[in-house]
C-alpha cells in the first residue's frame, strides 16, 4: 500500500489489539492521562509532530515539521524514520 487513500477499510477491534500490544506501553490515549515513555496521543490530529504539551522531547531528536492527520499517521506507521529519527 502506497498511500492512506489506497488502504483497505480498517478493523477497529484489530487496531485496538495491535495498539495494546505494540503502542500502549509507551503511549496513553485518554484525555488528561499524562505521558508515558512517549507522548499522550489524545488530540494528536491537528498537532505538529514533536509538540505535545508537557512531553520532554530529547534534545537530540530530529523531528520533521508535519501536522498529524490520517495521511501523516499512516505514513509514520509504515515508516517511522520518515518522520522521526531519534539520535
Amino acid at each position: 500500500m502506497a498511500t492512506f487513500s489506497e488502504a483497505p477499510p480498517g478493523d477497529a477491534a484489530a487496531g485496538e489489539t495491535i495498539f495494546r500490544s505494540k503502542c500502549a506501553y509507551c503511549h496513553a490515549v485518554d484525555k488528561g492521562a499524562g505521558h508515558k515513555h512517549g507522548p499522550n496521543l489524545n488530540g494528536l490530529f491537528g498537532r505538529q509532530a514533536g509538540t505535545a504539551p508537557g512531553f520532554p522531547y530529547p534534545s537530540g531528536d530530529k523531528i520533521m515539521a508535519v501536522i498529524w492527520e490520517e495521511n501523516t499517521l499512516y505514513d509514520y506507521l509504515l515508516n517511522p524514520k520518515k518522520i522521526l529519527l531519534v539520535l
